[in-house]
């Protein structure tokens, strides 16, 4: 007989992960393991708050597609699943429409997702999240860390560009038109 505590339990499902019992804690699946997140403080909110709606609005008025808050899931590997929800996401429109009719996550990663770093996170936290969105054909990833007022700025194949409280985020060809006072978002 073998023992139990010698025995590896199997990965979780990103179905099994959305019948688990609303209990109020948000949960995320990497490589099949459930990983429930500590809730943020409200400046994290009041942050992540500030930037989506000015990107929501942006996108609705120029039809670009969706933006999504962060009880928005992605489901981006499987078998074992991985199952992601950033602090604000958008999909183009295109992507929006072919998904329509799917339930769950939704297949993919965001073509812009968008973190903000909360007071636990640590850095080998958020550079792996980082990854498994570019890896997951994210074109775009945005980190905000209110602690020092920077926000990093990832793209497929390039450098991460660092920005300040005095910068403009571009959306670029990923969401055309946006612009984001950084400013406006850290006051």
């Amino acid at each position: 007989m073998a023992n139990p505590a010698s025995v590896a339990a199997r990965p979780v499902t990103a179905d099994e992960l959305l019948w688990m019992p609303d209990d109020g804690l948000r949960r995320e699946l990497v490589d099949g393991e459930v990983r429930v997140l500590t809730p943020a403080g409200h400046p994290h909110g009041d942050i992540a708050m500030r930037i989506g709606w000015r990107l929501a609005s942006h996108i609705e008025m120029q039809g670009l597609g969706k933006a999504y808050a962060a009880e928005t899931a992605f489901r981006i590997a499987s078998n074992p699943d991985t199952v992601l929800a950033p602090d604000v996401s958008f999909v183009g429109l295109e992507r929006v429409q072919a998904a329509k009719g799917t339930e769950g996550p939704f297949p993919g990663a965001p073509d812009l997702a968008l973190e903000v770093v909360s007071p636990r996170d640590s850095f080998e936290d958020v550079e792996d999240k980082v990854s498994r969105w570019l890896d997951a054909g994210c074109r775009m990833v945005v980190v905000v860390n209110p602690r020092n007022r920077f926000t990093w700025v990832y793209r497929p194949g390039s450098e991460p560009v660092r920005l300040t409280e005095d910068d403009v985020l571009d959306g670029g060809d990923i969401v055309p038109g946006w612009k984001l006072v950084l400013r406006e978002v850290f006051d």
